[in-house]
């Protein structure tokens, strides 16, 4: 395929958005995502479909400017429902300061929805994956579980704290993380990536392929929604159990850790939080960024020397 060296960033380091270059001060960050309900109200399952599309592109260091709604429903579909769905994107777009201009609609067996989303940042402050250094220390901004709450939701065994735990997690934009950590002193920040379908175990062994390094994670030190440790016997989604299956053969997990624990590393997360390895030398100052923005990080591992595995979990 010809190269093109206005692409500073495309789908070879599995990177969360394309960059594309436009000239010396400004490059395209380009995204696309939709999904299924993971929620019953559609007005919250809007928001969330917009939350979780424009996370991409500040996983990126972007900001994102414009948005393309997709959608496929079925014919017996209700007005309200629609009209719902679409609403709820709407208000979390305009959260996040980004202009709807259209997009398309097509018939399905489900109701899926979505965006694509294009932002901007300055080429040389672009956040990829595959800038992970050995001593980096791992921030995570949100905690995990979406997806077994989800699915407990679903056949109306998740108590209706973890739900809303869950519900607001999935509401809350990047945007804050990203821009406290915009805010650090140039080269802080090495690599990032927002930890969505591959579950954390997933992406975090796609920055350790990319940054030519492994990742060390503290397994007890990965914060978990509320309610998620209990549901997860009986309630891991099938997506949960491919990660498990797919990324396993490259971890490494020490004796003794909690069978749920670990099953929660490889959950899919819908709108998680942002995966971040700072320099060594950066990272309080960067947990103190995020604390003062309101953003509950957490110092989960580190990266060190490629030791074998991609991912050590401790």
């Amino acid at each position: 395929m010809p190269s093109d060296d206005r692409v500073l960033i495309d789908y070879r380091t599995s990177d969360d958005a394309g960059v594309y270059r436009l000239d010396g001060e400004r490059a395209l960050v380009q995204t696309v995502d939709f999904f299924t309900p993971i929620v019953d109200d559609p007005f919250v399952y809007g928001q969330i479909a917009a939350a979780n599309a424009v996370s991409d592109v500040y996983a990126m260091g972007g900001r994102p400017l414009t948005a393309l709604a997709i959608a496929g429903f079925p014919k017996d579909v209700e007005p309200a429902v629609l009209k719902a769905i679409f609403r709820g994107g709407a208000v979390k777009l305009r959260e996040a300061g980004v202009a709807l201009l259209g997009g398309h609609t097509v018939q399905d067996q489900e109701i899926k929805f979505g965006y694509a989303v294009t932002g901007e940042v300055p080429p040389g402050r672009v956040w990829s994956n595959a800038g992970a250094r050995p001593g980096d220390e791992l921030l995570l901004t949100k905690p995990i579980g979406t997806g077994v709450i989800a699915t407990a939701l679903k056949f109306g065994r998740a108590p209706a704290a973890a739900i809303d735990a869950a519900q607001a997690s999935m509401l809350e934009l990047n945007r804050t993380a990203a821009d406290a950590l915009r805010g650090l002193p140039e080269g802080t920040v090495h690599a990032c990536t927002d930890v969505t379908g591959f579950g954390l175990i997933g992406h975090a062994s796609e920055v350790a392929s990319a940054s030519g390094c492994s990742l060390e994670i503290e397994a007890l030190a990965v914060p978990l929604l509320p309610g998620a440790l209990d549901l997860v016997e009986g309630n891991v989604p099938g997506g949960g159990r491919t990660n498990a299956s797919h990324f396993g053969p490259r971890v490494s997990y020490a004796r003794g850790l909690d069978s749920r624990v670990v099953q929660l590393l490889s959950d899919p997360q819908t709108s998680g939080g942002l995966l971040v390895a700072v320099a060594s030398a950066g990272a309080a100052r960067a947990e103190a960024a995020l604390r003062e923005a309101g953003v509950p990080a957490a110092r989960i591992g580190r990266a060190v020397p490629a030791a074998g595995p991609l991912l050590l979990v401790i």
